[in-house]
């Protein structure tokens, strides 16, 4: 095992994320080199420096008074009438109040449940898509044709998928091409185009959607990965990686500016 094969898996192997096999491998070449064995003991001290770290954060008392402020006023409660007797109209009124109260309710609950159901879907699929490029990461998994050339490497993909992914060289602005791979996230087949930056190894899952508008990128880290994901064009891209999450916003930006120029071209 060299040393970028190495570096490659250390994140994985400090969140007992290799299978036992791969985990012997590594620490073998860990034990026999001292520049791996460096940088291992930096990632476990920066983890450790941030188990320990105060990183909550209390809300000051002024949120709760803006807060308190924005909310309407309780209505003022009406003049009992004669004798404790509660009039015909009040009664409706209590009525219509609650079956409305009940729709509103109603509606929020369904909402509420659709938006959670719609967001335990991303992070299930987001989760997939990590997972996906740590089994890369193994040897023999990541890439299926092999090739810097994006004409050779997009045409692979046709007859695959429904629809073939962009492939964009980016060697130019630091991002290599060399290749791609069949891959399956959600029970279906998508594709992914590899890049490298440096060591470090750029997974960009692209899959198909229903949805043609375009949604702006978003960078989140899951499982101490770095993954940015946006929607143009019918397609959906996820760009995983354990490079910083500049250098991926970076990525993500000439992989779009490019694409845009493509199309328009």
């Amino acid at each position: 095992m060299t040393c970028d094969e190495a570096e490659i898996l250390l994140h994985a192997l400090i969140d007992n994320e290799l299978d036992a096999s791969h985990a012997r491998e590594v620490e073998a070449h860990i034990a026999s080199c001292p520049r791996c064995t460096a940088e291992l003991a930096a990632y476990r001290q920066m983890r450790e420096a941030i188990s320990k770290a105060d990183l909550r954060y209390s809300a000051p008392a002024s949120l709760r008074q803006r807060l308190d402020a924005a909310l309407p006023k309780p209505a003022a409660k009406p003049a009992a009438a004669p004798g404790n007797v509660t009039p015909l109209t009040s009664r409706r009124s209590v009525l219509r109040g609650f079956a409305l109260g009940s729709a509103v309710s109603a509606m929020a609950a369904t909402l509420l449940v659709a938006v959670v159901l719609r967001e335990d879907n991303q992070q299930m699929i987001e989760s997939e898509i990590v997972s996906s490029h740590l089994r890369s990461l193994q040897p023999g998994h990541l890439i299926d044709v092999v090739s810097s050339d994006q004409h050779t490497v997009k045409p692979w993909f046709n007859g695959k998928l429904d629809v073939s992914p962009p492939v964009i060289d980016l060697t130019a602005q630091g991002f290599t091409l060399i290749g791609g791979r069949l891959d399956y996230v959600d029970a279906r087949a998508i594709g992914a185009v590899v890049y490298k930056r440096r060591a470090h190894v750029i997974n960009l899952f692209v899959a198909q959607t229903s949805n043609p508008a375009r949604k702006p990128a978003k960078i989140e880290t899951i499982q101490g990965f770095n993954i940015r994901r946006w929607s143009d064009r019918g397609l959906n891209y996820w760009a995983v990686s354990d490079i910083g999450a500049d250098e991926l916003n970076e990525f993500g930006d000439k992989f779009e500016m490019a694409e845009r120029t493509n199309k328009e071209g």
